[in-house]
């Protein structure tokens, strides 16, 4: 709306004959003399403001009549007097003007509808176009007007969106218990609909447990570390329930491609095999065709970490396992020249630009620094730098895989010694300083550089200011950054600074499982050789050696003891490595039950 100057304050038959108007009312004297029918008086806000939209016509008439009623004590027919209206009647009576009686009723909307508002407009991503990248979570929406306010879906929805709010809102807020009371609600509902064989099959079944995922990755201490992975093996569990013709529908290759990313981080985590194996989660399943090529890879890599520490937990070092060894070390060097390809012949619109070159950390205080010295780079969108950064993160465990092997095939020769090792070194340093240099983007040292702001495309989020920093963008930067904090090759100014954006996206950007992560202190591959050096049989490798230990193990014990020589010792080696697994564990969890688990979870692979 504009100002339009000083009115006349004539009635609108006047004005249009352009005569002069006495103002007399109800009817002036002029339309009476003319024998006109007087149309009246506008209102003196109307007169003062001419609204450029009817929308704001209609919202400023409203304002009129609620004005009008509470003069004359008569009740507006238009007010509310659901628990809706939350403004109380002390703010009603400051009130003097229509306009802020407007503006007051804008800001009255209920905490539950501010926390889905919030939750979206940071985790919600709508793709730019059909056809072009991805979106995050952009399935839930058209679900959740399905489903109606009561579904189970929508409970979890609630749950993540006052969780997250909590989380931004800081200590003191209750938003904390109303979100585990829609969570109970939310597991019960989703509980009820897998006993049903119909509903378990159904998108938003599948959705809720997904939304319940990411519940706990915005608590995480409030329920515990074994639900994500719990949920996640249930959605995974129903994908291959529902089968292939779930790809049929928009949203059903939407959940799908969901679930197999989630599904990709927890195999990497975990040291579990994907089921089903690449083709049956890629075929028929491309959204996006480099992407898909990055989750085929994650995949692959998956498949090959689970096998790898299959064969180190039994394998003895004879001339044809040495061989098997050789061939993982190959087959994982061929994954990383594929990764090296597909980086390489990305679209156009999936390179990064470097934008800046930070040379200096403020006070030498790298927990706290913005950006680490070195480039900073900028991309087309968070979707696509989470790609990156994932497949990035591929390298570093492939590096790890190699290096395990090798040290396996050369014990006890130090591994360092290897070329593999330095190749390892060589690829992990360059992939490092490459996800650090993605981070400021994620968490928004953009948005204060007007000259750079203008190059840089934020996405497009379901609502709310594109120029902020988003919680989805701290989200899709924790498993990189883990990734990183956990390497040999990561230099302490380098870790001390990942530990620092990790500890930010907790407290500042209310993803609080980064707390947890920021707590590790796991070194790889050096923790996991430890570990397969203490695994390995301390005994030859020769084939007639391994039948003199069979003979060995089944002899009778010896005199006043309850087990043979052979037995003992291998109870007391047995006794000795659960001492030092557990010294180990306690080396790379801060003492927490939370991060203890973690660290467990990142050793056993």
């Amino acid at each position: 709306m504009v100002y339009c100057g000083k009115p006349s304050r004539g009635c609108q038959m006047c004005r249009t004959r352009r005569i002069k108007c006495d103002e007399t009312k109800p009817t002036c004297n002029q339309c009476a003399k003319s024998r006109r029918q007087c149309p009246g008086y506008k209102d003196e806000f109307d007169l003062v403001f001419r609204n450029e939209t009817k929308a704001t016509e209609r919202r400023a008439q409203r304002a009129n009549q609620k004005a009008l009623a509470q003069k004359t004590g008569r009740p507006d027919p238009s007010v509310d007097d659901s628990p809706g209206q939350l403004v109380s009647p002390v703010f009603q009576d400051s009130i003097k003007s229509p306009l802020e009686r407007t503006v007051a009723r804008s800001l009255n909307v209920p905490v539950e509808h501010r926390a889905s508002c919030h939750f979206v407009s940071n985790f919600i991503l709508i793709p730019p176009q059909e056809g072009a990248t991805a979106g995050f979570l952009d399935f839930v929406i058209p679900l959740l007007k399905q489903d109606g306010p009561r579904s189970h879906l929508q409970h979890a929805f609630n749950a993540c969106s006052m969780a997250f709010m909590g989380n931004r809102a800081g200590p003191g807020s209750k938003l904390a218990d109303n979100a585990l009371e829609e969570y109970n609600r939310a597991l019960s509902g989703t509980n009820m609909a897998l006993r049903d064989i119909e509903a378990q099959k159904s998108d938003s079944t599948l959705a809720a447990v997904l939304m319940l995922g990411l519940f706990e990755s915005i608590t995480a201490k409030q329920i515990g570390m074994l639900n994500w992975g719990s949920h996640t093996e249930g959605a995974i569990q129903l994908v291959k329930a529902r089968g292939r013709k779930q790809l049929r529908t928009k949203t059903g290759l939407q959940l799908f491609i969901a679930v197999r990313t989630q599904m990709t981080i927890h195999s990497l985590t975990t040291g579990k095999a994907p089921i089903m194996g690449a083709e049956w989660w890629i075929t028929d399943a491309v959204k996006d065709r480099t992407a898909a090529q990055s989750q085929r890879l994650m995949i692959k890599t998956g498949e090959l970490r689970a096998e790898i520490t299959r064969l180190m937990g039994f394998m003895t070092r004879t001339p044809d396992n040495v061989e098997i060894m050789l061939d993982m070390i190959r087959k994982a060097q061929t994954v990383d020249q594929e990764v090296v390809s597909w980086m390489k012949n990305v679209p156009e619109d999936w390179h990064f630009q470097t934008v800046a070159w930070e040379d200096n950390v403020p006070n030498g205080d790298y927990s706290n620094a913005e950006v680490f010295p070195g480039r900073v780079d900028m991309y087309k969108d968070f979707w696509i730098a989470s790609i990156w950064n994932s497949t990035r993160a591929l390298r570093l465990i492939l590096a790890s895989l190699i290096v395990r092997c090798a040290a396996w095939v050369c014990s006890p020769v130090d591994y360092r010694t290897t070329p593999e090792y330095a190749t390892a070194a060589r690829t992990c340093v360059d992939t490092i300083t490459d996800i650090l240099a993605s981070v400021p983007y994620h968490l928004g040292w953009h948005l204060n550089k007007k000259h750079i702001i203008q190059r840089a495309n934020l996405g497009g989020f379901a609502c709310g200011e594109e120029d902020t920093t988003k919680g989805l963008a701290g989200y899709l930067l924790t498993w990189p950054l883990t990734c990183v904090n956990g390497q040999d090759y990561t230099t302490d100014a380098q870790r001390a600074w990942v530990i620092g954006r990790l500890r930010h996206i907790g407290n500042a950007m209310g993803v609080k499982y980064a707390h947890i992560l920021s707590q590790l202190q796991v070194r790889i591959p050096s923790m996991l050789i430890r570990r397969d050096g203490l695994m390995a049989s301390p005994y030859g490798a020769a084939h007639n050696f391994e039948k003199l230990l069979s003979t060995a193990r089944s002899a009778p014990p010896t005199a006043g003891y309850a087990m043979n020589p052979l037995q003992q010792r291998e109870a007391m080696q047995k006794e000795h490595f659960e001492k030092q697994k557990a010294d180990l564990l306690a080396k790379a969890a801060s003492g927490d039950k939370d991060s203890q688990w973690a660290a467990q979870k990142w050793l056993t692979v």
